[in-house]
């Protein structure tokens, strides 16, 4: 899957169609292809005008991911991306803190955001006051905050991560001599990373600093509303009746469940394996919008459709919404200058990290 989807000139409604058409007959049905054709054509020729980008998410919706982003990818690939762009306007098919994220590499743009309920359950399961507890709890410990936090929060800590490089950004503070890392909010996530970077994990909590081993990740209990959904009988239900099946999942399901996955990695790293590695069969553990786009970006597998967890919050974004952020300018993302000045440095200690 190519991260840019942009041309030079709008193509035509029926251009558009077309397109979307060989892209997703027999994953969208083709009376909705028709009526989002209209409105990815329009939001086409207006961004134009506008002189805006526009930025979609792996999750997003496939009528949405397939017509209008000039860019799509994972968190780490659009943060990249909109710290670069020369738009006047960025608008970010993505949720609340991702359009954040944008904002804080660009505050002299205007960034939209195209519903104002876009926000994000692991975002708000941690605050910019835990932050603070624990950093008191344990002084001196560096805070790497997932970039599925809101903008405060990101301003206390030292690094951001996303989940393709958590491990990478780990491995980079532990080569700085520090023994500790405190990882937030995702405890899947965190627990995972520690796995991977062969050191023990623990919970934290706000109230008591817990006896730790000489080196350690410490996490906190916050969980993707989703990718929690996924059980190991899920697993080994799928193995029992497809025995070739190559399951691939996010690295926030349980570490339980990973340990019976053939591979795991961001919504990248997951679109890579897919269009590399050769099974008779696929299945994603993540979240569903993301399965139809890499199921119609590769025609030529076949991806079980076993998938029923869809992101109420990535789905609050819509072509209608799209189109009537640019039509209005609506859904500012509004930020104070210190909040981004103090965001950004652990952005940036991020982007550093390959």
């Amino acid at each position: 899957m190519s991260n840019t989807l942009a041309v030079q000139e709008a193509p035509s409604r029926d251009e558009t169609l077309e397109r979307m058409r060989a892209k997703l007959t027999g994953i969208v049905p083709d009376v909705e292809l028709q009526l989002k054709a209209d409105l990815a054509y329009r939001i086409n020729v207006l961004k134009r005008e506008l002189n805006a980008v526009i930025l979609g998410h792996n999750y997003m919706e496939p009528a949405l991911f397939h017509s209008v982003p000039d860019y799509v990818g994972d968190s780490l690939e659009l943060s990249r991306i909109s710290a670069e762009t020369e738009a006047d306007i960025i608008v970010f098919c993505g949720v609340q803190f991702m359009a954040e994220t944008a904002k804080i590499l660009n505050p002299e743009k205007t960034v939209l955001i195209p519903s104002a309920k876009a926000g994000c359950s692991l975002a708000a399961g941690v605050t910019a006051d835990d932050v603070r507890a624990l950093k008191r709890l344990y002084p001196g410990v560096p805070v790497v905050s997932y970039v599925n936090t809101y903008a405060d929060v990101k301003a206390e800590s030292d690094y951001c991560c996303t989940s393709g490089n958590a491990g990478n950004v780990v491995r980079h503070i532990l080569g700085k001599g520090h023994d500790y890392v405190i990882f937030l909010p995702d405890q899947y996530l965190a627990h995972n990373t520690a796995k991977e970077v062969g050191i023990p994990f623990v919970t934290a909590n706000r109230e008591e600093a817990l006896p730790l081993p000489d080196r350690a990740v410490i996490g906190w209990s916050a969980r993707c509303e989703v990718h929690e959904l996924f059980t190991t009988n899920d697993v080994t239900t799928v193995r029992q009746q497809f025995p070739d099946v190559a399951i691939v999942a996010h690295p926030e399901v349980s570490p339980e469940v990973l340990e019976l996955c053939d591979a795991a990695g961001s919504t990248k790293q997951m679109i890579e394996y897919v269009r590399k590695t050769e099974a008779d069969r696929y299945l994603l553990l993540t979240e569903c919008s993301m399965g139809d786009n890499i199921a119609a970006e590769n025609p030529e597998k076949e991806m079980l459709r076993l998938c029923s967890h869809r992101c109420p919050h990535m789905g609050q974004i819509t072509l209608e919404d799209t189109l009537a952020a640019l039509e209005k300018i609506q859904y500012k993302v509004e930020l104070s200058d210190d909040l981004i000045r103090d965001a950004r440095l652990p952005i940036d200690r991020m982007l550093e990290i390959r």
